[in-house]
């Protein structure tokens, strides 16, 4: 690109391809637009040129320009940018661009840990839905094994892991120790790329300080929503965030629901007050929700709502494995996505005897209530859904029923 080329993006002003930058800076600005076109389609940032497509020069040195441009593209975002600088000058002062392509990666560029793409005229942060289809398009595929690239060691917390390893019977007093990074990286915690130790999937959501923060985490929770009503399109009441490891993701769906109160039933003579749905049903729902997820979905959360006759959860993703819903209201074989998160919670007494979870929550409902709780499988929309109903067959039209 020559600087006929440039002068003609400058008269046609910005748009989905060209942005104009008046100076260097601190490279902020201009790393996110760096970013947003090479995750797009591509792109021209312009500097010594402002929002009015008025040339002003950019006034460093040239030399020193091109300098920290060329070592920013290096070591500036989350992987090296391959980018053509040029220069031109005008009377005004120096113009520079960087000619940025599209780019196909390991995953999409990140500036400060977070990703842009090109919207229009502006760089922007994707909405989860399109976070999703960008780290598809880098065929990216997130499993628990996979390394979260900006979680290194330091995103460990030491702590939560020795209290894993105490409930799994170790005896951490006794010398010699095996060295941490090594016990890190043998149960799976850390993974290595590149020559550098970085935090699993498996280790963020377990063990992390903060398991939200990155940009393939953050909707790794529980989004918790209260209904006045039976369906999605009456008023919202309440919501929550189950945020935090995935055993606190569950603890505070849970402590959520049962904020909401409770309902008065009759056993014979006597009065009970009791939660909307039994406590070990809901917990049961939950951890299977957050351990068998399909966490290759990035942008979508496990759904924990509640309606006026019905509390429902929503897990992203398919049953794993060749399981169906017969199979496992059956009783089938235990099969699981994610092993490593059902050890986990297995070990945290988060998780029945592998295989009962639904056998669980069925006798409880029928305790409870005596209503049959639903389990349904889309894998069109690649959802699983249960549903527990509050108002027991017969007290309502059966025909009102809807998941």
């Amino acid at each position: 690109m020559n600087w006929l080329d440039i002068l003609e993006r400058i008269n046609q002003g910005e748009d989905d391809y060209t942005e104009f930058k008046r100076g260097l800076g601190d490279l902020k600005p201009v790393g996110r637009s760096i970013a947003a076109f090479a995750n797009t389609d591509g792109g021209v940032v312009v500097l010594g040129v402002d929002d009015a497509q008025t040339i002003v020069g950019v006034k460093e040195d040239a030399e020193v320009v091109s300098e920290r441009l060329t070592s920013f593209l290096h070591s500036g975002l989350s992987a090296p940018v391959q980018a053509k600088l040029g220069r031109h000058e005008d009377p005004q002062g120096w113009v520079h661009w960087i000619e940025i392509p599209r780019q196909r990666g390991f995953e999409p560029l990140r500036r400060d840990g977070r990703v842009f793409v090109r919207r229009g005229r502006a760089s922007v942060e994707p909405s989860p839905a399109e976070l999703q289809d960008l780290y598809n398009l880098f065929g990216y595929i997130l499993t628990e094994e996979r390394a979260i690239e900006a979680a290194g060691v330091e995103s460990i917390d030491v702590h939560a892991f020795r209290t894993f390893l105490e409930r799994l019977g170790l005896d951490l007093t006794t010398e010699p120790q095996p060295d941490l990074e090594r016990d890190l990286r043998n149960r799976g915690v850390l993974a290595e790329i590149g020559g550098e130790l970085r935090a699993t999937l498996y280790g963020v959501l377990a063990f992390g300080k903060e398991p939200q923060s990155y940009p393939q985490t953050s909707n790794f929770w529980v989004e918790c929503v209260a209904y006045a009503g039976i369906d999605r399109a009456d008023e919202v009441v309440q919501v929550a965030e189950g945020k935090g490891r995935i055993d606190e993701q569950v603890r505070r769906a849970v402590g959520w629901l049962k904020g909401l109160g409770r309902v008065e039933r009759y056993r014979g003579l006597h009065r009970e007050d009791t939660l909307i749905v039994p406590e070990k049903a809901i917990r049961e729902a939950l951890v299977n929700a957050v351990v068998h997820r399909d966490y290759a979905i990035t942008g979508s959360k496990v759904l924990l709502e509640v309606f006026d006759d019905r509390v429902v959860v929503t897990s992203p993703g398919t049953l794993p494995n060749t399981l169906t819903p017969e199979s496992v209201q059956a009783g089938g074989h235990p099969r699981s996505r994610n092993e490593l998160f059902a050890n986990y919670m297995a070990t945290m007494g988060m998780m029945e005897q592998r295989g009962r979870g639904w056998p669980v929550i069925r006798r409880a409902m029928l305790e409870h209530d005596g209503t049959e709780p639903g389990l349904e499988e889309d894998r069109a929309a690649r959802f699983v859904r249960v549903t527990l109903w509050t108002v027991p067959l017969g007290e309502e039209d059966e025909g009102d029923r809807g998941a």
